[in-house]
């Protein structure tokens, strides 16, 4: 395998789905396996407004298309699922004093289809702390999923609230093709029952931030 991969500390999960098998599903309970899911981004800068991520899984085949567009007054990220149905829309919020994103189902931006918010609370040297709030978290007195990381450096981790149970992890992924052609690739590690999509948006709001900065 081209991943050492880490071991992540098992959760438990605040729901049990249809068939039994208890999940943590922010985006949806599909997004969520049985088993550490590994999953590689490789981005492909289309247009100086466009950037565009393919997420493979560990065989290489095609798990979500990512397109980010962060020149338009209303920046926005969009994950796609193969045959090319926009599973969610990420958008920055606009007149806000800190910086945060949202994230809806769909091509939606309507609060009626709300899945969490994001919002950052610190940034000192390129590294950044996430605050994610879902969408029933109206308060936002305490946060549902933290995020430590830089971008620049690609290193990530997903907690869970407050605590240190971590969910997800991201790391360079360095290969001989990434180096001749310049493409940038990174991995993401999720632990079983917890929603790969919303990790994989978690990363993709972090990269615009880190971004920006």
């Amino acid at each position: 395998m081209y991943l050492d991969k880490p071991h992540i500390v098992p959760i438990l999960p605040p729901s049990v789905s249809s068939t039994g098998t208890a999940v943590y599903a922010v985006v949806g309970p599909q997004f969520c396996a049985t088993y550490t899911v590994y999953v590689t981004l490789v981005r492909h800068v289309v247009t100086l407004s466009d950037t565009c991520f393919n997420v493979t899984d560990d065989n290489g085949n095609l798990v979500f298309y990512v397109k980010s567009n962060v020149v338009s007054l209303h920046d926005r990220i969009v994950i796609k699922d193969p045959p090319g149905n926009t599973i969610i829309t990420l958008r920055r919020k606009t007149m806000t004093l800190r910086d945060r994103w949202q994230c809806f189902r769909g091509d939606s931006v309507k609060d009626k289809d709300l899945i969490f918010n994001v919002r950052r609370t610190f940034f000192v040297q390129h590294v950044a702390k996430l605050d994610v709030f879902l969408a029933h978290n109206t308060a936002e007195k305490v946060c549902d999923y933290k995020v430590k990381g830089s971008f620049l450096e690609r290193s990530a981790t997903i907690y869970v609230g407050e605590t240190d149970i971590i969910v997800a992890t991201m790391k360079k992924h360095h290969t001989a093709g990434s180096i001749l052609i310049g493409k940038d690739n990174f991995t993401i590690s999720v632990s079983s029952n917890f929603d790969y999509c919303f990790a994989v948006a978690i990363i993709m709001i972090l990269y615009e931030l880190n971004r920006d900065d």
